[in-house]
C-alpha cells in the first residue's frame, strides 16, 4: 500500500514526469542514431541541398529530430497537459528550445573535454544534467506558456500567458 502511494506521488511530480519524458526522447534519439549510422545509411557521405554531409551528421540530425518529437508528445500530454497554447505553437517553441539546448550541450561537452580534460562520456552526462533544470523551466514557461506558480492545490488551473 505504501509503495503504491509513493509511486502515485512520484507520478504526480511534474519534474519526475519531465525526467521520464526527456529519458524516453533520449532513448529514441540514441536508438535511432545507432540504427541509422550502422544499418540504414550505408554511404560515408550524402549530398543534401548542395552540401555534403557525413553519415554520422545525417544520422544525428534524423535521430535528434525523432527524439524531439517523442519528447514533445510525452511532455505535452503527460507533463504540461494543462497548457492552453496551440499545439503548433508549442511544438515550434519546444523544437527551438531543444535546438538551442543541443548546441548548449555541445558547447558544454567541448569545454569539459578540452579545457577540463573530462572523459567524453562523463562530459556528456554532466552537460545533460547541468542543463536539465534550465530546460524544464524554459519549456514550462516558454514552450507551454505556463506560470511557475502551482495553483492546483486549490483547484485553480494556471492560465496561459500566450
Amino acid at each position: 500500500m505504501a509503495k503504491s502511494t509513493s509511486t502515485n506521488k512520484l507520478l504526480q511530480n511534474q519534474v519526475f514526469r519531465f525526467v521520464l519524458s526527456a529519458g524516453a526522447g533520449f532513448l529514441v534519439d540514441v536508438s535511432a542514431f545507432y540504427l541509422f549510422y550502422h544499418n540504414l545509411l550505408v554511404q560515408h557521405t550524402y549530398r543534401i541541398l548542395g552540401f555534403t554531409f557525413r553519415n554520422y551528421t545525417v544520422s544525428l540530425a534524423l535521430s535528434f529530430f525523432m527524439g524531439v518529437v517523442v519528447n514533445f508528445l510525452i511532455t505535452r500530454y503527460m507533463v504540461f497537459n494543462e497548457s492552453k497554447s496551440a499545439p503548433q505553437k508549442q511544438f515550434f517553441r519546444f523544437a527551438t528550445v531543444a535546438t538551442v539546448g543541443f548546441f548548449a550541450n555541445l558547447t558544454v561537452v567541448k569545454v569539459l573535454i578540452q579545457a577540463c580534460n573530462f572523459n567524453p562520456t562523463v562530459a556528456r552526462v554532466s552537460a545533460a544534467l547541468s542543463l536539465f533544470f534550465a530546460s524544464f523551466f524554459i519549456h514550462k514557461v516558454f514552450s507551454f506558456s505556463l506560470s511557475l506558480k502551482r495553483n492546483h492545490a486549490n483547484g485553480q488551473h494556471n492560465q496561459p500567458g500566450n
